[in-house]
Formats: structure tokens, C-alpha cells, sequence
């Protein structure tokens, strides 16, 4: 139908990101999560899984420490992720 336009939502935004950590582009992920008008826990920790998946433990950590700040709390997945992240990128100390 001409002129209807379908408006992507959370759930559909996390299997986008979902599909760029399995493709290794954690740049796009973490732009689309900054296009989302709305993101939860899953958001977050997906971004930080896509941060973990390339090594980058500075916008990983960066990502998990604004998050109280937005109302959404870290959870084992979140911590987990982090975790990944500073292990990939040598950051063990």
C-alpha cells in the first residue's frame, strides 16, 4: 500500500545489531543503537557484545558505565560483555 511506512522498533534495531556483531562491525552497531529513539538492557548489551567482538574496550566500557545514568542497569550478559572486551584488548589489570 503506497504511502504506509513500517517504523522500526527495539526488537528490530536488536536483530540489526545482532547481525553486525556476527559480522564483526561494531562501528554500525553502535550506530544504530544511537539512532534508536528507545533501547533497553538488550540494546546495551548487544552494543557492548559487538564492542567485545572487535577488541574495543573503551567504548564497551564506555557503554556499560552510562547506562545507570539512562535508567537501564547492567546485568551478567552486560558485565560478561565488558569482561570480553577488556580481555580481547589485552586490558586485564
Amino acid at each position: 500500500m503506497p504511502g504506509n511506512v513500517v517504523e522500526p522498533d527495539v526488537i528490530s534495531y536488536n536483530a540489526a545489531m545482532s547481525a553486525c556483531v556476527k559480522a564483526g562491525q561494531w562501528q554500525l552497531a553502535l550506530g544504530l543503537l544511537s539512532l534508536m529513539p528507545l533501547f533497553d538492557r538488550i540494546s546495551c548489551s548487544i552494543a557492548i557484545s559487538a564492542c567485545a567482538s572487535a577488541a574495543q574496550w573503551k567504548p564497551a566500557l564506555e557503554l556499560l558505565k552510562n547506562m545507570p545514568e539512562l535508567r537501564i542497569f547492567p546485568n551478567v550478559i552486560s558485565y560478561s560483555a565488558a569482561i570480553t572486551s577488556c580481555e580481547k584488548g589485552g586490558q586485564w589489570q
